[in-house]
């Protein structure tokens, strides 16, 4: 019996979970959802897709393809889903990233009614008391919110963006099922705790609704806009507070060309080249200089003003760096540069993501065809994002865990390597990090770090000092006093207990058919009792309900795909 009260004690929706369950039959993986012990929302989903058009054509597609069209059909949930696992290069292979890094979302904008409804209820007043304008048609739609121009009282410029007021449901919803076939793929499927998926699901639960509260995006914004109030080379819009709230954030208009309309740019009388170094200059040091960097730089999120400065919007996507991060960021291009494997390893050994159990001979052989490969490349030529994400994808094959960031970072820094190239031919990314990986070189052995670190280490020595010999008292005593215990779990035995349990009910269901026939054989050597047609009635109603017995144990076995 399905434990539906463990996997899903706050499901809203039985009819969305069959829904998710048809669209996934429906897009080939029925055979996933068969592992999960679903057996009667598998019926309800062969249902569902029994009565839709033939899937013939979804068959000629590669299953990444299909496993993106799936998250498209099932919603903005789902595609906010895949936008996660596009940044995890450590649980998707590559042909599912790049399928996944062109999700796409097919939402129809809400109606303007609903959107000034929304922002009375979160403003408080109605929109024509907050706003001098407020165009109808949005500039923007997305699966969480939609963009609209308005003017404040004041007469300035700003765009609106609201988010969609059924939005939080739908998520919650989604975010339960999420849960809920998290918890069997870690119980049923071979090697799926492995991904830890219900520790995925919870990460994606936080980020998005990070995501819905639109306050933190503003406060990002600010962040940004702080970090580079010195630079003249960068704009970031102001935030209008007395006009925004969690589901609304109001912003400057700023009127500009997106980075990747290159005839209006010249049109305009702007340099490629500059802005191409701009662009860089800006994201390095959001990322070596702040630790702070815009996760989601796509062409439609960076517009060029007059003077060629850079001028960033949507900060819903921002990833983070510490400063170790930083610094391995810094000894893998050094390592690169100097063809040093073995300093390589050493930094993965060193950073503690390198496993015992990791084969290393193997690991050296591939991390020294990786260096090769990048070794008699140009500096011109070297492409540090795609670098970044060849380096994930090795340490992906041989299950060496790493930052979420680490992957964040290697795309948005692939996406600002391309622009940068297609503004300029003659662009260098390397030449562009250079300064920013001396500075941390620097600061990493300059006599204040040293001291900073030894002071930290003798710290943790002392503290580790201080409770040693507590820890090994209570030890000792729960050894005397029989209190100390090791717990063993079996992961994927009750799949086999279950299996078995089907086994056996089948053979002593056939068992029970088998003696009704024996039986109703033997009744029917005697000619006693009431009789039909020069039958007994008794024998003739058993071999009837023998019949029906066994013609419903083969549908059942046939249903289930199991001879």
């Amino acid at each position: 019996m399905l434990p539906f009260n463990r996997i899903n004690r706050n499901i809203r929706s039985l009819k969305r979970y069959r829904q998710v369950l048809g669209i996934l039959i429906k897009y080939g993986f029925g055979h996933i959802v068969e592992q999960l012990n679903i057996d009667y929302y598998i019926e309800l989903g062969k249902r569902i897709v029994s009565l839709g058009t033939a899937s013939r054509e979804l068959e000629r597609l590669t299953q990444a393809a299909r496993f993106r069209l799936a998250l498209e059909e099932l919603g903005p949930t789902f595609i906010k889903l895949g936008q996660l696992l596009s940044t995890r290069a450590d649980i998707v292979t590559s042909d599912v990233l790049e399928e996944l890094q062109q999700l796409q979302d097919h939402i129809p904008a809400v109606p303007t009614e609903q959107i000034m409804a929304q922002i009375h209820q979160e403003l408080g007043y109605p929109v024509e008391e907050i706003f001098e304008t407020f165009e109808d048609t949005p500039l923007a739609t997305a699966s969480i919110a939609q963009v609209h121009r308005a003017t404040l009282k004041n007469g300035e410029q700003v765009v609106c963006k609201v988010r969609r007021p059924d939005i939080q449901s739908v998520i919650e919803t989604d975010t339960d099922i999420m849960m809920g076939m998290a918890y069997l793929v870690e119980k049923h499927l071979p090697g799926g705790d492995m991904y830890d998926p219900i520790g995925l699901v919870k990460e994606f639960r936080r980020t998005i609704q990070r995501e819905l509260d639109f306050s933190r995006e503003g406060r990002t914004t600010e962040r940004f806009a702080a970090n580079f109030a010195d630079d003249e080379t960068v704009h970031i819009p102001k935030v209008f507070w007395d006009h925004s709230g969690q589901t609304v954030l109001t912003l400057e208009y700023v009127s500009g060309i997106k980075i990747s309309q290159h005839k209006e740019l010249k049109e305009a009388g702007l340099d490629l080249k500059i802005i191409a170094r701009n662009g860089a200059d800006n994201f390095l040091k959001q990322v070596f200089i702040h630790g702070l960097f815009h996760a989601d730089p796509h062409p439609g999120n960076i517009h060029v003003l007059p003077g060629n400065i850079i001028c960033i919007f949507d900060f819903g996507m921002a990833g983070r760096l510490d400063d170790e991060l930083k610094l391995h960021l810094t000894e893998l291009l050094l390592c690169v540069l100097h063809r040093d494997v073995d300093r390589l390893i050493m930094q993965l050994l060193y950073s503690g993501e390198l496993h015992d159990e990791s084969n290393l001979r193997n690991l050296k052989r591939d991390l020294t065809e990786f260096i090769d490969d990048y070794y008699d490349i140009l500096l011109q030529d070297l492409k540090i994002g795609k670098l970044l994400i060849d380096f994930v994808e090795i340490l992906t094959e041989y299950q060496i865990k790493f930052p979420s960031n680490l992957m964040l970072l290697s795309r948005a820094l692939f996406v600002m390597e391309g622009m940068g190239k297609q503004l300029d031919p003659d662009f260098n990314m390397v030449e562009q990090l250079r300064p920013f990986a001396e500075q941390i070189i620097k600061d990493r052995y300059s006599p204040t770090t040293i001291a900073k670190e030894t002071a930290q280490t003798l710290q943790s020595y002392h503290a580790l000092g201080k409770s040693l010999p507590k820890d090994i008292k209570e030890f000792i005593n729960r050894i005397n006093h029989n209190k100390f215990k090791i717990d063993l779990e079996h992961r994927g035995f009750e799949r086999l207990v279950n299996d078995l349990d089907k086994s056996t009910n089948r053979i002593s269901f056939s068992m029970v058919i088998g003696a009704l026939i024996i039986g109703s054989s033997l009744i029917m050597q005697i000619d006693k009792g009431p009789m039909l047609f020069g039958f007994p009635i008794l024998g003739l109603l058993g071999y009837t309900v023998a019949g029906f017995l066994g013609f419903g144990l083969a549908i059942a076995i046939l249903r289930s795909g199991r001879m």
